[in-house]
């Protein structure tokens, strides 16, 4: 799986990095990044919860 960010959509709410903060970072500049775009298989359950959770529906997942 592989996880992807909207960078036009996305508005750095830091709501995926609360839910898992390995994978996702916001920096100082409100700028989203993704640590691990194919999260390991232990990690999807929470990565699928902050992608759901996302409040502009700015990132996805391709399974």
């Amino acid at each position: 799986m592989k996880v992807t960010v909207d960078e036009m959509v996305c508005e750095a709410n830091a709501v995926c990095m609360g839910l898992a903060p390995e994978v996702f970072d916001v920096d100082d500049d409100d700028q989203l990044h993704i640590l691990l775009p194919e999260p390991p298989p232990d990690m999807l359950d929470r990565v699928r919860h902050a992608v759901r959770s996302c409040p502009k529906a700015a990132l996805s997942l391709e399974e």
